[in-house]
């Protein structure tokens, strides 16, 4: 039997609730040794709750996880290195002010009559960054050094401090360029030739099919299935993390096919080659009121850097931005609220909620900020704000009193929606609005959606999911590898054209 044939990781079953959402349902996932391993899916598709059950951060509510065919239970962080298992994060955590030699070693310096010895720890870590053929001076700190090579430090590292046998990369290109990114991918073809098995975590798709022997894909914390790269064409796989399964025409397509379109001769909001180097290339967008538009496109296509764009947390180095015919000269959060544009952000709980404030308080947060602090709502106008977008959304919660962190990630969701409703807005930027939460409430918003646009407010409207950006969008601009590729409406908005434009093909 070939190393590449000996599966070294099985998890069988694994499944991981949080409130309000099953993170992960029943998911199979083996690995060989010898091999890399793509590890693919949208935005809240698992992945990321998959690693941490690997490696001890989540315990799972069920299923088996048999490492070199021994069931284990994988406690914690430290106790997964000690079984082999080793984690590369896509921000470095290593120490720029350190040499690179003690950023590999660090806590397993080799010492001679109780002291380090810096001769013997530099000469060690440099036959390691030698084994994967880098060739610096280790002395040298290590900040000093480019990203790429910060990274290769971070695997050495990962690979000492366990005896690694399996290796986990978690978006490791992101920062790298073609350069960086061929000399990372040589030292991953080195390392499987060795017999290491590897998770690769990315959302390149060519990189995927550049360097892997084997794709599995999740999605809404499910497994979709588990392919031979070289059997499964890259539009395959976009269909796959994206979902193509058109739905039937429900409450939320009938309420978008009864709206009339309002599309206004003087757009609401215009973007003429707005654009910032590095997050988006420039772009034009057009948004009328009463009309929803979505941004379809994989992670990393742009679509956040967008919507920042839009809402003025990012700055543009070019173009130029107009709302209601007045050009935009202030990009900021505060400016954008002022000037009636919203903007519910894609992670809810780092820069969504306040974990410790109430729904209440969480609800007015915009509207308060909006006023100044000088102007505070009172105590009884803030508990009516609450109270009635509460039972607009229907939020479900004991009372408006309730700390928000208790409440499901469905009504988490609909908590910042109300916070921005709540400032009466005539753009409400929505990214991903409906990433995991259930069923039911992913239905509500949705709902909402298209109740917003049929009152005259625009929308846009952002989702991994591309039935529910299908459902709720009057037109839908198609964006790749940070950049806006076609704007499609009517006949042309389909899944299959959009899953061949982000495709490329």
């Amino acid at each position: 039997m070939s190393p590449s044939d000996q599966v070294i990781l099985t998890m069988t079953g694994i499944s991981k609730a949080f409130p309000g959402v099953k993170a992960l349902e029943n998911v199979d996932f083996d690995l060989r040794r010898g091999e890399i391993h793509a590890l693919m899916g949208e935005n809240g598709a698992g992945k990321s709750t998959l690693i941490k059950v690997l490696t001890g951060v989540e315990h799972p509510d069920s299923g088996v996880i048999t490492l070199d065919g021994q069931a284990v239970q994988v406690r914690s962080p430290q106790h997964a290195q000690e079984l082999g298992i080793s984690t590369v994060y896509q921000e470095i955590n290593l120490c720029p002010n350190l040499t690179v030699a003690e950023n590999i070693l660090i806590g397993r310096e080799p010492r001679r009559t109780g002291r380090i010895d810096w001769k013997a720890m530099n000469q060690r870590a440099r036959q390691m960054l030698l084994r994967l053929d880098v060739d610096i001076d280790v002395q040298q700190t290590l900040g000093s050094y480019s990203v790429a090579i910060q990274q290769m430090a971070a695997i050495v590292r990962a690979l000492e401090i366990s005896s690694a046998k399996l290796l986990i990369l978690d978006e490791p290109t992101s920062s790298l360029d073609a350069h960086e990114t061929a000399k990372l991918f040589q030292v991953l073809r080195q390392l499987k030739n060795e017999g290491m098995a590897i998770v690769f975590i990315t959302h390149f798709i060519d990189q995927v099919y550049e360097v892997s022997d084997r794709i599995t894909v999740l999605r809404n914390g499910k497994l979709v299935g588990s392919y031979q790269t070289n059997a499964l064409p890259p539009l395959e796989l976009i269909g796959s993390m994206l979902g193509r399964i058109m739905v039937d025409l429900d409450d939320v397509s009938r309420a978008k096919l009864q709206r009339e379109r309002r599309s206004d001769a003087q757009p609401l909001l215009q973007a003429h080659g707005l654009g910032s180097a590095g997050a988006i290339a420039p772009f034009d967008l057009e948004l009328h009121t009463g009309e929803v538009v979505g941004l379809a496109g994989l992670l990393g296509s742009g679509r956040t850097e967008l919507a920042s764009l839009l809402f003025g947390i990012d700055k543009p180095d070019q173009g130029a931005l107009t709302f209601a015919g007045q050009p935009v000269r202030k990009f900021s959060p505060l400016a954008s609220i002022l000037r009636g544009v919203a903007l519910s952000p894609e992670d809810r709980k780092a820069a969504g909620i306040v974990d410790e404030l109430s729904v209440r308080e969480n609800i007015v947060l915009a509207m308060q900020a909006s006023r100044g602090w000088l102007k505070f709502l009172s105590r009884a106008r803030q508990a009516e704000i609450a109270d009635r977008y509460i039972k607009l959304l229907n939020i479900v919660t004991p009372s408006a009193d309730q700390p928000i962190k208790n409440l499901s990630g469905g009504n988490q969701q609909k908590v910042i929606l109300a916070r921005w409703l709540a400032t009466d807005p005539q753009v409400l930027i929505l990214d991903e609005p409906t990433r995991g939460i259930d069923v039911g409430a992913k239905a509500e918003i949705q709902k909402l959606v298209v109740s917003l646009a049929d009152e005259g407010k625009a929308c846009v409207f952002i989702s991994s999911e591309l039935e529910e950006v299908l459902r709720c969008s009057d037109r839908v601009v198609v964006l790749r590898d940070q950049a806006k590729v076609t704007e499609l409406s009517g006949a042309a908005m389909n899944a299959d054209t959009i899953m061949q434009t982000i495709a490329g093909s």
